[in-house]
């Protein structure tokens, strides 16, 4: 049996694959890995109590369960949650917004599939054109999108320098081109796996480049605000008909019902319901129907100021701070700016294995994370060391689980750092 060219694409490693079977092998295993790796969300208990309580009332309701899991929405997605979100939009933030500039997905993978083939890969005369990455790193699950082979462009980013061992990329606009070449502009913000914050000026900037080139930007927002508003620093939301935004309910607490939002011009969602109705038919329904009562109210926004944003807040913070009570000065770590999302971007400037070994021993000791190097799509050529230094640690599990998994790594990295010096 013979792959084509796009199935031995899925047949070799694959980062985004690697992690998902990282997390589903720690679900069943005896004794179960410390997680550090996967985006998983944690069980936020006031928010699993509002969705146990609208499942009740979908229950309780005549007919309401039968055809919530009974029939098919429309490719565009449930109506009355469409609905309801272009009214929290246009309440919220004055967009000029409505039901045709919003399509649901499953899931923000699926949308960034649609979204990434829609304006990049092979044009008339066959031209190729290419999504620019402003900041790498940037999230994993991008990588393998596109249908054509060179298929991103990323930029290199800057980095400042802070006090008590941190540090910030910042989006180098003086090595960022701009050309024909370029079919649309992406970002993470926050971003998966940094947690940076592409600031409010930052993101004018690209807009700018964005609209000069006459391509979109689409933005993706699956840890940003308005919900589940998983960010610690300033940050407002943007919209116009030349952006394309992406939400998502996950990281809201419902990631296994692979809930995705896109808003975008009315062209742009009518080509990616379409593309829905090839792909898989119709949005799945259950996550809009659980969430359908919080949009309407608005009451969505609350709790993610209120109680998921702190939440994640104060886990940050405590993994921020034993991080550094362990691994003492003498070591060359550095913590990316906790800025939002559900990660630390721990750097080891000088570190004498590759990432890809570092996350190899410490899946020995019973420990996952993330290697950074499957963070830069589109810059596979780019010999830069930085690259091989990172690594990506949740601390979305439970407390006792990344504190034990932080302490495994300290020692890891205590004794690597150690051999390598008596050497």
């Amino acid at each position: 049996m013979e792959f084509s060219d796009f199935g031995k694409r899925f047949a070799g490693e694959i980062g985004i694959g690697e992690l998902m079977d990282d997390l589903g092998d720690a679900l069943v295993s005896d004794p179960a890995p410390l997680m550090l790796g996967g985006g998983n969300p944690a069980h936020v208990a006031e928010v699993q109590t509002l969705f146990r309580s609208r499942m009740e009332d979908i229950l309780s309701s005549a007919g309401e369960f039968e055809r919530v899991i009974g029939n098919y929405d429309t490719p565009q997605g449930a109506k009355a949650f469409v609905g309801a979100l272009a009214d929290l939009f246009r309440a919220e933030f004055g967009w000029k917004i409505g039901p045709e500039n919003i399509a649901l997905t499953n899931g923000s993978q699926n949308a960034f599939f649609s979204l990434f083939n829609l304006f990049a890969g092979k044009f008339d005369g066959g031209q190729l054109k290419q999504v620019l990455l402003p900041l790498a790193p940037e999230y994993i699950g991008y990588s393998e999108v596109g249908l054509e082979p060179d298929f991103f462009r990323a930029n290199r980013p800057e980095i400042e320098l802070l006090d008590d061992r941190l540090f910030k990329y910042r989006v180098d606009f003086e090595r960022l081109k701009m050309d024909n070449s370029i079919g649309a502009v992406c970002f993470s913000r926050p971003t998966n796996p940094t947690g940076n914050v592409v600031t409010d000026e930052e993101v004018s900037r690209l807009r700018q480049l964005a609209n000069s080139q006459g391509v979109p930007l689409i933005i993706d927002n699956a840890y940003g605000t308005p919900f589940p508003n998983i960010i610690f620093s300033e940050a407002h939301p943007v919209w116009d008909e030349n952006i394309v935004l992406c939400l998502s309910l996950s990281k809201f607490g419902l990631p296994t019902l692979r809930t995705g939002i896109v808003i975008a011009k009315e062209e742009t969602i009518r080509v990616v319901s379409r593309m829905t109705s090839v792909l898989s038919l119709a949005p799945g329904s259950l996550g809009p129907a659980l969430a359908l009562d919080l949009v309407k109210s608005g009451e969505i926004t609350r709790v993610s100021n209120d109680v998921v944003k702190p939440f994640y807040q104060q886990k940050s913070a405590r993994a921020v701070a034993q991080l550094r009570r362990e691994i003492r000065d003498e070591i060359p770590m550095r913590i990316h700016k906790p800025e939002g999302a559900l990660f630390l971007w721990l750097w080891f400037e000088g570190l004498p294995i590759s990432s890809l070994e570092l996350y190899q021993r410490l899946k020995k000791k019973g420990v996952l994370v993330v290697s950074g190097h499957y963070f830069f799509p589109g810059m596979e050529q780019d010999d830069w060391a930085h690259k091989e230094q990172c690594i990506r640690v949740t601390y979305a599990q439970d407390d006792q689980v990344v504190e034990k998994g932080i302490t495994i790594i300290a020692e890891e990295i205590r004794e690597i750092f150690s051999s390598a010096k008596s050497s």
